[in-house]
């Protein structure tokens, strides 16, 4: 992945070049991790570009903020229109990834920010593929499970999509490719199955479809979410339940999704072979409904795919 063509950035109110997004080391959140972010995608289709799930992204945005008591100062639907407008004005209209962010900038020192302690919002977007490798996407990927757990109940809240709460997944992930693998699957606490580094987790078993609760200090993805609704409308069970270590060895099918990593096969758990050792039929009926949505195979009945106005934003200068 590399931000290079990328020549705008939204940053406090105004378009801004790439270069002048910058940061003060003072900011409150370098020292402290005070900072949320979403990530987002846009798709190419025939009906030109379009952001999936954009408005859910950015009420889980200001949902996050709300969690950290941190005021954005912006109305949602204003930085909805801004995330289109960016991605015309960095000519992305052929698929991208969106980067909101809200973090605490320069104020008084000191752990606790005061209410008027400075928050800065930006939305950085760029070209990026595959998260785990188009190979990773028909093939499936090797993953391990983590020495790392993820954080305890009551102690990050790990509904919020919070800068902070990357520590753990760095760790996790980095310790997977330090040892070979694509991509780390953390436990919780009470030794369940949680999530991947930065994505969430479903099992496949006789054709059952389990995946771990929010309780299970998971970050309750819209990928996810999407899957579920998906499968549930293809007929198939979906359960939410605590899921213990040893079922990934003996699943039939285990797949990962995110937005960077959309519906990503798993073809082995701590070098065990998965299945048939690659992409299931049930995974893979779940990857052509979800990216059935963007060919249009897929009839989107949840208005999901939110359309970038070319010609609107185009009358406007594009800011």
């Amino acid at each position: 992945m590399s931000f290079a063509g990328t020549k705008f950035i939204w940053m406090n109110g105004q378009i801004i070049p790439w270069e002048q997004a910058t940061v003060h080391v003072m900011a409150h959140a370098l020292h402290y991790g005070s900072s949320i972010f979403e990530g987002i995608r846009v798709y190419k289709t025939a009906d030109g570009p379009q952001v999936f799930r954009l408005t859910d992204h950015m009420q889980r945005f200001y949902d996050s903020a709300k969690i950290y008591r941190m005021p954005l100062g912006y109305d949602r639907d204003e930085l909805v229109q801004v995330c289109k407008d960016l991605i015309l004005r960095n000519e992305l209209v052929n698929g991208a990834y969106i980067r909101p962010i809200a973090f605490r900038g320069v104020g008084e020192a000191g752990l606790a920010p005061k209410e008027d302690h400075r928050v800065d919002v930006a939305i950085a977007t760029w070209e990026w593929g595959a998260y785990l490798g188009d190979e990773g996407l028909e093939q499936g990927v090797d993953v391990c499970v983590s020495s790392w757990q993820r954080v305890a109940p009551n102690t990050i809240p790990a509904m919020a999509k919070a800068g902070g709460n990357y520590l753990s997944g760095q760790l996790i992930s980095c310790e997977a490719k330090r040892l070979g693998f694509a991509e780390g699957i953390a436990l919780s606490t009470d030794g369940t199955v949680s999530e991947g580094a930065g994505e969430n987790i479903f099992l496949i078993k006789d054709g059952r479809i389990l995946t771990p609760p929010a309780t299970s200090s998971i970050l309750s993805g819209l990928t996810r979410d999407s899957i579920m609704k998906l499968a549930t409308r293809m007929g198939l069970t979906v359960e939410e339940k605590a899921i213990p270590r040893e079922a990934l060895y003996l699943a039939d099918e285990l797949f990962f999704t995110g937005t960077a990593a959309e519906v990503t096969p798993i073809k082995s758990v701590d070098r065990i072979e998965i299945g048939p050792g690659h992409r299931g039929p049930i995974t893979q009926k779940l990857q052509d409904a979800f990216f059935g949505l963007f060919s249009g195979k897929t009839e989107d009945t949840d208005g999901w795919l939110e359309p970038v106005d070319v010609q609107a934003v185009a009358a406007v200068g594009g800011t």
